[in-house]
């Protein structure tokens, strides 16, 4: 899911001039009341408008054809057309600290070894021996040299060929150029490693654009591993990752996040080829896109002391991120540190600088980022083609989708948290392959989420299914990513209502 409110989002103070409370505007009706207590909410929209002085851009309907997430032939072409042209993650830098360090990366059919050469250097080779084609090295670990298990050929951490078996046998036509590993553009950005097949492709920081600018003052690179899971997934990549680009799923799909009012309108915004989307419209105080009000709380209203402590500890329940434990404690004295009555406005600058405070005392130094660049960056940001994130000043929530193969009905579905930590007090992670979306590892809001995803992919193959209509002001992100979609592979364009 994309989840998010100003205590646990971003920025846990700042909100908007423009995201206002609008309690007039919405029709909010208790439905019914949950297993564990929790009512769940229906928001209508249709009979009301955006209220003035909200900024939500649209776009005219459109309809996406279902064959990018259906047709075998359409994920045959992405290996060509998309995979072999864009920039990607293949990991995060943390993964090979030292000289020799590699991790493999597979996309469909390739394989890209990264690899650390130097201290201050990166390189990133194809997976291939040059003699007869064998794949190299597999999974993570470290190495002085690349051997090939087939005929014994060996390289350089550099991709410099050091030994061919029988190199006489090719006379004088087996130089240092023809056996050399071939190498793929290899880039850090934000403490992760982009690769790009494509040898003209463009500088990263281009590809990127506007992400670095609006993104690099949360300092991601700073941020460490603390879980990362991943597991296939019955439903293509797309189906997979567009369930994080948004957040009007929200309050129909985690009910048990409206506790305390739902946020029913979100902004969104595009750029090049990414996306990003934040919070515009709440029904009550202290939810996203709600004003943080200096009116006493009221006697019969939810006492936002131990309203932004159990919204909290629920989100590190349900979630296990968008909120960190230094958060989570600071928010949890609030009842004892403040008196009844506290304006939410009191309250959450009290807990900011509580939580910031705490974290300055072990060693974790909270980014200082103007409230104009903490609005334009949202919550949500979708990384063209295959990485979301969700960003905070001291963690990140983040996703990856990649074709498990051909088959448009896989995907290879990753979750993982990165948090800022004292130096050298990051927990020691691996990534965990957790085979069933039920198992207790994954979060109760994935799993919430995971329910969606293949049955949204079997739908899509009905024939009683037009296409994909993405809300034209709320699901912006998504049509803006299969129009960039198609803009490599040469179809599958949204098309306007007929």
């Amino acid at each position: 899911m994309a989840v998010g409110t100003p205590w646990f989002c971003a920025n846990i103070l700042f909100i908007a001039p423009e995201m206002r409370e609008y309690p007039d505007a919405l029709n909010i009706r208790e439905e019914t009341v949950m297993d564990d207590g929790l009512p769940t909410f229906e928001t209508v929209f249709e009979d009301y408008t955006v209220p003035a002085g909200v900024k939500l851009e649209s776009i005219p309907p459109v309809v996406i054809p279902v064959d990018a997430y259906t047709s075998e032939t359409y994920a045959r072409a992405e290996n060509e057309k998309l995979w072999g042209k864009v920039w990607q993650i293949a990991c995060r830098v943390e993964e090979i600290p030292n000289v020799g360090d590699y991790v493999t990366y597979e996309i469909v059919d390739e394989s890209i070894i990264i690899v650390r050469t130097a201290p201050d250097q990166i390189q990133a080779f194809y997976n291939v021996c040059q003699h007869r084609g064998r794949r190299l090295m597999e999974g993570c670990g470290h190495a002085h040299q690349f051997v090939c298990k087939f005929h014994g050929w060996r390289w350089r951490i550099n991709g410099q060929n050091v030994f061919v078996n029988d190199r006489k046998g090719w006379g004088d036509k087996m130089t240092p150029e023809e056996a050399k590993l071939q190498s793929v553009h290899c880039d850090t950005w934000g403490g992760w490693v982009w690769i790009n097949m494509d040898p003209n492709c463009e500088p990263l920081l281009n590809y990127l654009d506007p992400a670095p600018d609006l993104l690099g003052p949360f300092q991601l690179d700073k941020m460490r591993y603390r879980w990362r899971q991943r597991l296939i997934f019955p439903c293509n990549w797309k189906t997979a990752l567009e369930a994080f680009d948004e957040s009007h799923h929200a309050s129909t799909t985690h009910p048990q996040l409206n506790k305390y009012g739902v946020t029913p309108y979100w902004f969104c915004r595009t750029h090049g080829k990414h996306t990003w989307h934040g919070p515009a419209v709440s029904t009550n105080p202290g939810r996203p896109g709600a004003t943080n009000s200096d009116t006493p709380a009221q006697s019969d209203g939810p006492d936002p002391r131990v309203a932004i402590w159990d919204s909290l500890n629920t989100i590190m329940v349900e979630v296990n991120s968008c909120t960190t434990d230094t958060i989570v404690n600071a928010a949890k004295r609030l009842i004892d540190e403040l008196p009844a009555g506290t304006p939410t406005n009191v309250v959450l600058a009290h807990l900011s600088a509580a939580a910031e405070r705490d974290d300055a005392a072990r060693g974790v130094i909270w980014p200082k980022i103007p409230p104009e660049k903490m609005q334009a960056s949202g919550h949500d940001w979708h990384l063209f083609p295959n990485s979301v994130i969700l960003h905070g000043l001291t963690y990140a929530l983040c996703y990856r989708a990649r074709p498990n193969g051909s088959d448009p009905n896989s995907c290879i579905f990753e979750t993982y948290v990165i948090e800022r930590y004292p130096e050298g007090q990051e927990p020691k992670t691996e990534w965990e392959f957790v085979a069933d979306p039920m198992d207790s590892r994954w979060p109760r809001v994935l799993q919430q989420d995971f329910d969606n995803m293949p049955e949204v992919q079997k739908g899509m193959k009905s024939r009683g299914f037009k296409g994909a209509r993405p809300n034209p002001r709320q699901e912006v992100t998504v049509a803006h990513f299969h129009k960039t979609l198609a803009s490599y592979m040469g179809l599958g364009a949204p098309q306007p209502f007929k």
